[in-house]
């Protein structure tokens, strides 16, 4: 009888690995990690490893665990892997896909050349793309699964806000809304945003009745909150019932949950591809079935 295919993870995701091994039936393995007094690390993975394996590194605060990814890959090459995915719930250095100023690093294509070297095939979910259209052009020769947590996160809204008006808080968030409102039929609404530097922006809500309803907020990431918090504000001064808001990645850096909570939010919502208190939806049975269909295609002769 054949093996499970082999998931490899690091020990601050085991409860993401044991949830995504279990929906897809692989067998899990740590990945030991030792941090020098200087600062280094010392990987130590299992001493044989399957022709075709898994990775699981979740690429948020991305910069220590690129190293991990650096050591891992070539280490399990040696013990045996022909074909590696990585499974990147979260996809880091995406945001940057031109140089704004001369001189600048455009991180998007230094760090896509960098994944593909390392892997045969990435599974992520809703990777935060702006100039480039698709994941393809941000990793070359590098085979790409793209997943979306919209649809989870309007199984959720319709079982506990079945009357809700679906609002993105800018342009950017209208994929993941129209997503997420046709699964279900809602009703969904833009937001404009005008941003003024990093830490400014100005929101003009949509041109739709906001009063006595229930709002939920959707949108791919939620990273200082600000964007959200100020939406949310301006739809309970216009008289909505409540506000919600609803996530795929769950960054929040810094105080920006606190500021989404006292700006009235009332619920907050998140999938797990970052581990969050927020995290209400696990995206293990869809990541775990991307996997299926991955190793499937490396298997093929």
């Amino acid at each position: 009888m054949a093996s499970a295919p082999l998931l490899l993870y690091f020990d601050d995701e085991a409860a993401s690995a044991l949830r995504l091994a279990d929906a897809g039936g692989f067998d899990a393995a740590l990945i030991e990690r030792h941090r020098f007094p200087d600062g280094e690390l010392r990987l130590r993975l299992p001493p044989a490893l399957p022709a075709h394996t898994l990775l699981l590194r979740s690429l948020n605060q991305p910069n220590e665990k690129l190293v991990e990814l650096l050591l891992t890959a070539p280490a399990a090459r040696e013990l045996g892997v022909r074909h590696l995915t990585l499974l990147a719930p979260y996809l880091g250095y995406m945001r940057q896909d031109v140089a704004f100023a001369p001189g600048e690093a455009v991180s998007q294509r230094i760090v896509g050349r960098f994944l593909a070297g390392l892997f045969d095939a990435l599974i992520t979910v809703d990777p935060h793309l702006h100039r480039v259209a698709t994941l393809d052009q941000a990793l070359p020769a590098l085979q790409t699964v793209t997943l979306s947590g919209a649809p989870q996160l309007s199984d959720l809204i319709a079982e506990r806000r079945p009357q809700a008006l679906l609002v993105g808080p800018d342009g950017e968030s209208a994929q993941w809304l129209s997503v997420a409102a046709a699964r279900h039929g809602f009703d969904a609404a833009l937001c404009t945003k005008v941003r003024h530097g990093d830490h400014q922006v100005a929101i003009a809500l949509p041109e739709r009745p906001v009063a006595g309803r229930d709002i939920v907020l959707l949108d791919d990431v939620a990273s200082t909150g600000r964007t959200l918090a100020q939406a949310a504000r301006q739809l309970l001064a216009a008289g909505a019932h409540r506000v919600d808001v609803a996530v795929t990645h769950a960054i929040f850096s810094g105080n920006a949950l606190a500021q989404l909570l006292a700006a009235g939010v009332g619920e907050v919502w998140s999938t797990d591809c970052i581990a969050h208190p927020s995290n209400c939806v696990s995206m293990a049975s869809a990541l775990a079935q991307a996997a299926r269909g991955v190793l499937a295609q490396a298997a093929r002769p």
